[in-house]
């Protein structure tokens, strides 16, 4: 399995208990849809490595408690603080405007009047505020991902339609004095 065709679950944070379970701290909004994992993925030098879970029980919210089949405790010790990983095909399908972002990538995105304001080249989930980072005319283009400004997603046509403050673009397309040449 390549990283490419996954998507990031969460990270083995420690061990719990003598028995050889190990905490999986989730990064998700929908933890409950986690609620049987077969086998994961982890990242160990690099390369996903399969794990087939033979127990598993909530911790908290977003946090389980998890079993290997078959592992032995240097490999239970290799998976700590390393990241988990689920193939793409195991998300659920999601519908309207609702959309994951590693499946945006070179979108167009497109103001209320379907005027083109640049090409989704990553988007950044880092920061408190998520936003797209844009490709348009060859100058980078941040926007802010906010549910309230989305008005429509198509995957068909690969655009999001999106309703976005007077100005937003000038900050980004209009040359400040830097950027001016001197006589």
């Amino acid at each position: 399995m390549k990283k490419e065709d996954c998507y990031f679950l969460g990270t083995i944070t420690r061990r719990h208990g003598l028995a050889g379970n190990v905490i999986l701290k989730m990064d998700t909004d929908q933890p409950e849809l986690y609620n049987k994992l077969d086998s994961i993925f982890v990242e160990i030098n690099g390369l996903l490595v399969p794990f087939f879970v033979a127990k598993q029980s909530w911790s908290k919210a977003d946090t389980k408690i998890i079993t290997f089949k078959n592992a032995t405790e240097a490999l239970v010790d290799q998976s700590i603080g390393k990241g988990v990983y689920l193939p793409l095909s195991t998300l659920p399908e999601l519908t309207g405007n609702q959309f994951y972002y590693h499946e945006v990538k070179g979108f167009k995105i497109l103001d209320s009047n379907g005027t083109y304001c640049g090409t989704i080249k990553s988007v950044n989930d880092m920061t408190a505020q998520h936003y797209f980072k844009l490709d348009l005319d060859r100058k980078e283009v941040i926007i802010p991902v906010i549910k309230g400004w989305i008005l429509e997603v198509s995957r068909e046509e690969k655009f999001i339609k999106m309703e976005l403050p007077d100005g937003l673009l000038d900050v980004f397309l209009t040359p400040s004095k830097n950027d001016e040449q001197p006589d």
